[in-house]
């Protein structure tokens, strides 16, 4: 299967840092997601039950991201996509996470990490 249900550019708002200056205040940062979903009966019956919801997965992950406070972006991913994986039918999942603040200290376009977790 090579279908992909994806979400890219979600705003997050989440206290994560090592630094103490980060450990007070959340601070942005941008999730892209892919899914693997077989999306062949959705694209049949054109019902949204027979497919994976990109709407619960936003809320889900905003509703969970909101409770989070760790230092590494690795350790908030690997939960990420414990849970993902726990609470939605997908084989795989792959997360992106952009940390914009971080890029512009340091002066580069983009820094983050990018995982790729199977069931």
């Amino acid at each position: 299967m090579s279908d992909l249900i994806f979400i890219k550019g979600l705003a997050l708002e989440v206290v994560i840092g090592v630094y103490e200056s980060e450990r007070h205040a959340a601070q942005p940062l941008i999730l892209d997601v892919e899914l693997a979903f077989d999306c062949q009966r959705a694209g049949h019956s054109d019902a949204l039950a027979d497919t994976l919801d990109y709407a619960e997965v936003v809320g889900r992950l905003r509703q969970w991201t909101a409770q989070t406070r760790h230092a590494l972006l690795e350790t908030l991913l690997e939960e990420m996509a414990t849970l993902i994986l726990a609470e939605f039918p997908t084989r795989h999942v792959r997360l992106k996470l952009h940390k914009p603040l971080a890029a512009a200290a340091l002066g580069c376009q983009d820094v983050g990490v990018e995982i790729l977790r199977t069931a």
